[in-house]
């Protein structure tokens, strides 16, 4: 069952296109993810599924509404986790649940019981009489979580949750995600994370508005031509400008201490590295064949954007 259709869902501000033509299945149940850098039209894309934005062009059903129609009628469905998520500082965080059921209109006589559930669910019980603006980042992004979620929503919509969250927090709050969907909730992230991208069911590499790559994590990387070459060197961030000058034709991703080339001619490849680098005095400590990841993915469709949209919708697409 389909929690969430687009078809030719369009979005320009002036003469600049931020989403276009996006089309997305995601079913009922499953975790979601829109990923891509900053600028790739990830909120975009959320606040005109949610209705808080009218799209330029094309069709949107979320839980069974029409949202381009009657934008209103899909906020009792839905649950929202902005960027900048409305919480009162000043309020504590068993005030700021109890704001919230009331705009979304629970009832009063079952707020204790939802309370208790939600405060429990995200490891907040403890912290129930301390003010908003006193907690850390990542028990703030929990309590936007949990007043998202105070009237029991269908689909929960979140835009880079997670963004400046420390490792810890963002493990929990995954651990929260997984959860939910194990109760029947479907779930659409956003994320710039690509390691956060693993976790979900599906995703969607997006890059100025539109999709490059769509499956599961798994589908995702074998869209990647070739093999992926692991090489370490004394000077990586110089290494890695070295070889995108002389390996034109390959994808150079900095990762860390490492440098990933994605190629496909592995053998030629290995051996053009070590004669690069050894020219610029860094020769490699190693060269090994890696599986791929997602940033690496990543890396190569934005090197051959057409090549990857031309197979964007063959995984996975429901």
């Amino acid at each position: 069952m389909t929690a969430i259709r687009t078809r030719g869902l369009r979005r320009t501000f002036g003469g600049v296109t931020a989403v276009a033509g996006l089309d997305l299945n995601v079913g009922t149940g499953e975790i979601f993810g829109l990923v891509g850098p900053d600028g790739a039209g990830k909120t975009t894309t959320l606040r005109m599924l949610t209705g808080i934005l009218p799209p330029t062009a094309g069709s949107i059903e979320v839980a069974e509404c029409d949202v381009v129609r009657n934008p209103d009628g899909v906020k009792d469905r839905i649950g929202y986790l902005s960027q900048r998520f409305g919480l009162y500082p000043d309020l504590t965080v068993a005030e700021n649940l109890a704001f919230h059921a009331d705009l979304q209109g629970v009832p009063a006589a079952e707020m204790p019981a939802r309370t208790a559930r939600l405060l429990g669910f995200s490891g907040l019980d403890p912290f129930r009489r301390r003010r908003a603006g006193d907690l850390s980042g990542g028990m703030k992004q929990k309590l936007g979580l949990a007043c998202a979620l105070v009237h029991t929503p269908r689909v929960l919509f979140l835009d880079e949750p997670t963004n400046g969250v420390d490792p810890v927090s963002r493990r929990d709050f995954w651990r929260i995600l997984h959860q939910l969907v194990r109760e029947g909730v479907t779930i659409l992230v956003s994320t710039a994370y690509l390691d956060e991208a693993e976790r979900c069911s599906r995703l969607a590499l997006l890059h100025e508005g539109r999709v490059l790559a769509l499956g599961t994590p798994g589908e995702v990387k074998r869209l990647l031509p070739g093999a992926v070459l692991e090489v370490r060197a004394a000077d990586p961030r110089r290494a890695s400008t070295v070889l995108r000058e002389r390996l034109p034709e390959a994808g150079v991703g900095l990762f860390g201490d490492r440098i990933h080339v994605t190629t496909p001619d592995a053998a030629g490849a290995e051996r053009r590295i070590a004669e690069a680098l050894a020219a610029v005095g860094l020769p490699p400590g190693s060269v090994r064949a890696v599986e791929p990841s997602l940033e690496d993915v990543f890396v190569a469709v934005l090197a051959h954007p057409a090549r990857s949209e031309s197979a964007a919708g063959a995984p996975s697409s429901r």
